[in-house]
């Protein structure tokens, strides 16, 4: 039997609350385990993401890490990587991580961890049958195909994107990231994400999803830093800075459990 070091982490929690956030489990391998037990192992968690580091050998990167939803491998997950910064970065002022997306820096500021992120900008495309699934009248999308793809709605409020009722077994059969947004009323602006391709009816906090949603509300805002709300049940907060083809995703991320995976 082997013991993996497990740690569950809330990323981008409300007002330094736990129980908030998204959470992910992290898991520090000596060796990396077939793709079949990672995935095994992401359906025992049965957590939006698994996150599986291996310690890297210097040069561009200090860890490698892959990423686990329920049903499959995905090439960029926000959440589970500043999860997974908050797990190793101990006293350093920032780590990095080589994956399927590049090597992707997690800094430190203050009690403040900020993801590094490729910006994911998109484009408006016509598709009135995921307006359907969405439950909302046609309208134009945007959508990217960069990563694990993404197509942005935009409505009037947070009243209206908090009242969207998908058809979620309609959504299952759209392999991207499904996201609703608006102008928030606390924070600048306020999202909602659907995952259905990828197991996840909603996902409660996205870091993915707003390296798309940065460059996409820096253009209606006129200025490349505001404040977020995932507006989810769970509720996650972070606040952005779009710098030039990178996103910068900043937020608070709590340890909620400690303990040993044994396989």
């Amino acid at each position: 039997m082997t013991d993996i070091p497990f740690t569950q982490v809330d990323a981008f929690v409300v007002d330094g609350k736990p129980l908030t956030g998204n959470p992910a489990a992290v898991m520090i391998l000596d060796d990396w385990l077939p793709d079949e037990t990672m995935q095994a192992v992401a359906v025992e968690n049965n957590l939006s993401e698994t996150a599986f580091l291996g310690k890297a050998d210097g040069g561009e990167a200090d860890w490698h890490l892959r990423w686990f939803t329920p049903s499959s491998e995905v090439n960029m997950c926000g959440h589970a990587t500043i999860a997974s910064g908050h797990v190793v970065i101990d006293d350093a002022p920032s780590v990095r991580f080589k994956t399927k997306s590049g090597v992707l820096p997690v800094s430190r500021d203050g009690d403040t961890l900020i993801l590094d992120l490729p910006a994911n900008p998109v484009a408006e495309v016509d598709r009135a049958d995921l307006c359907q699934a969405l439950g909302i009248a046609p309208r134009p999308l945007h959508f990217t195909d960069r990563y694990d793809g993404a197509a942005i709605v935009l409505l009037d409020s947070q009243e209206d994107v908090e009242a969207v009722s998908p058809d979620f077994a309609a959504l299952r059969d759209y392999p991207y990231l499904v996201i609703v947004t608006a102008p928030g009323r606390d924070t600048d602006i306020a999202s909602r994400v659907f995952a259905g391709g990828f197991g996840i009816d909603e996902d409660p906090v996205t870091g993915s999803a707003h390296a798309a949603l940065g460059p996409f509300w820096a253009d209606r805002l006129g200025r490349d830093r505001f404040t977020a709300l995932q507006a989810s049940a769970r509720g996650g907060h972070l606040d952005i800075h779009l710098d030039g083809d990178r996103v910068k995703l900043g937020g608070i991320c709590l340890t909620v459990i400690e303990g040993t995976f044994r396989l």
